[in-house]
């Protein structure tokens, strides 16, 4: 990928320099932009990808990302019996099945540039944006949006209506990242740039963002913008800074997430039928 990576390096600092834009694109660079697109859609390319125990955002990626949005201009699409306005179509779903993926119709939405493993479940509706990254196995419910850039990974489950954030810029900034064998509870909600770790069950209508303390009851210390691994997590309410206020009676509360060891039971609870894949 050294190469592609040095052509969308060169496109960048063209568009940054105001050498060429969406009205003076040429061919080359939409053949690169195209190269660029199957890349992320078959997985060659990542948005972000762990280095020495770390998730880092790869920026040419985002900025490949970028280009694709600044290069191009808006045109009419068909899909079905809708027609919509945007600079890129939809992605071709046509060989999903051949590597045992499902996507239900009316409204399994995957943009071009997204990448759907195999063994995947999409349920009707959602949407996948552009430069997501979808694990092999991995099911994504009803009223779930996976953002740009967002990397989900083997094995996981995102509960109905589930919000998994997106992220462009700043290009250095690393996306949502929720790791192998997860399982988000319906209603949950990661954004910016959280790290959900492996092996973890995250309870229903959870908020994990940078802003809301993690409690880690098994390592005894309070953590910000990550969930450590093999861990149970809920959302509860902590008293705030603000409790004592003349403006209002009783307590004011935040909330938290409390992360505890994983339990038997609770793994049980979450293993999905293996008739859903037969």
């Amino acid at each position: 990928m050294s190469a592609l990576e040095t052509e969308i390096g060169e496109l960048w600092e063209r568009k940054q320099s105001g050498e060429i834009s969406a009205e003076t694109a040429d061919e080359d660079a939409y053949d690169t932009l195209a190269a660029f697109l199957d890349a992320l859609e078959s997985g060659d390319v990542r948005a972000a990808e762990k280095q020495g125990g770390e998730w880092e955002a790869n920026e040419w990626v985002k900025q490949g990302i970028l280009l694709n949005f600044g290069l191009r201009e808006i045109r009419q699409y068909d899909h079905g019996d809708t027609t919509y306005n945007d600079v890129l179509p939809l992605a071709d779903s046509s060989e999903y099945g051949d590597r045992g993926s499902r996507n239900t119709p009316d409204g399994t939405v995957v943009r071009q540039g997204a990448h759907v493993g195999s063994d995947c479940i999409m349920m009707s509706p959602s949407f996948v944006n552009i430069g997501a990254y979808v694990g092999d196995g991995t099911l994504v419910d009803s009223c779930d949006t996976v953002g740009s850039c967002a990397q989900i990974g083997d094995n996981v489950k995102l509960g109905a209506n589930t919000l998994i954030g997106g992220v462009l810029e700043p290009v250095e900034n690393a996306p949502v990242i929720v790791e192998d064998d997860v399982s988000l509870g319906a209603g949950c909600r990661v954004t910016s740039g959280f790290v959900v770790g492996e092996n973890s069950v995250v309870g229903e209508n959870t908020l994990l963002t940078p802003r809301i303390p993690v409690y880690d009851l098994v390592e005894d210390e309070v953590v910000y913008g990550e969930l450590p691994a093999d861990r149970r997590a809920f959302t509860r309410f902590v008293e705030s800074s603000i409790s004592d206020h003349d403006l209002f009676e009783g307590g004011a509360y935040k909330p938290a997430v409390v992360a505890t060891d994983l339990e038997t039971e609770t793994l049980e609870a979450t293993e999905r039928e293996d008739a859903l894949r037969e």
